[in-house]
């Protein structure tokens, strides 16, 4: 059972971790785009601005899971170090809770934002909802909440490793 959680884990942080590159590489392609239309061609695409927000804010959300996977949550490192080993679970306990509390809160109001801000559009961008921009956040959570829960069952610590 705990394999194939971490497998299904592994699938799902490389999903998320692919999308969130690709999100980086569309909103440097538009700033890109909106540098030379507004400055060499001197007629701005309104459009590209709000696209990039859009990017940026789904990169941000869809990195957010690799992050808690590698053990990058709530930093307790002194603390960590200093208890005996029997208590060390113990901290991993409390903060993956910590951090899933955390991520069940931004999955139940970023889901509710998301569907108060369906009736909204983009400014630059009016054929789009900020559903669409807002819908990040819990998507982001639920990538996160697996996240969580694998580095429990299977923890890596890379910020202690690299720690000085």
């Amino acid at each position: 059972m705990k394999e194939r959680f971490l497998q299904l884990e592994r699938w799902t942080s490389g999903i998320a971790m692919v999308l969130a590159c690709l999100m980086l590489a569309v909103a440097s392609g538009l700033a890109v785009f909106q540098i030379v239309t507004r400055f060499v061609l001197e007629q701005p695409a309104e459009w590209s601005e709000v696209l990039i927000r859009f990017s940026l804010i789904w990169m941000v959300f869809l990195g957010i899971p690799m992050a808690f996977r590698q053990g990058a949550m709530v930093s307790v490192d002194a603390l960590y170090r200093a208890m005996p080993d029997k208590l060390k679970r113990i901290l991993d306990a409390l903060a993956a809770l910590a951090a899933l509390i955390l991520m069940i809160i931004v999955l139940w109001w970023g889901y509710d934002y998301a569907v108060r801000g369906s009736v909204q559009t983009m400014a630059g961008l009016e054929v789009l909802s900020m559903f669409w921009a807002y819908i990040a956040m819990p998507v982001g959570a639920v990538f996160a909440i697996i996240g969580i829960i694998a580095n429990y069952l299977d923890p890596r610590r890379m910020e202690l490793e690299t720690a000085q």
